[in-house]
């Protein structure tokens, strides 16, 4: 049995925050980033990238949980950015969520940051 998100279990399911850092982007994330909230992910975070495109830091310690859509998400905004010759570091990742960077070996494509 599963249960479909409402708006109001939605708003408390993942959250992302953008701020300007000097010379980053920070994104914090937190929650769970899975198939409901990766749209949310990429269209937010990408709207962020281009509105100051910069090297982005993503704050990840808040991010419980992550399945292979968020993987994706991850690899789309990485598309946008490596074509401005941009990075994207992930900072204190939760051990599950960096387990899964290192099993799909996207540890290559990110630079990891630290450990929650």
């Amino acid at each position: 049995m599963y249960t479909i998100p409402t708006r109001k279990q939605e708003a408390l399911m993942f959250e992302l925050e953008t701020k300007n850092s000097g010379d980053k982007l920070l994104l914090i994330l937190s929650g769970e980033m899975d198939m409901y909230y990766t749209p949310k992910f990429k269209e937010e975070a990408l709207r962020a990238y281009e509105e100051d495109p910069k090297d982005i830091l993503i704050d990840a310690k808040n991010l419980n949980y992550i399945d292979s859509t968020g993987l994706g998400g991850f690899i789309h905004l990485m598309n946008a950015v490596k074509q401005n010759s941009h990075t994207i570091t992930l900072a204190d990742l939760q051990p599950n969520v960096k387990k899964l960077f290192t099993i799909t070996k996207l540890d290559k494509l990110f630079i990891l940051q630290g450990e929650a």
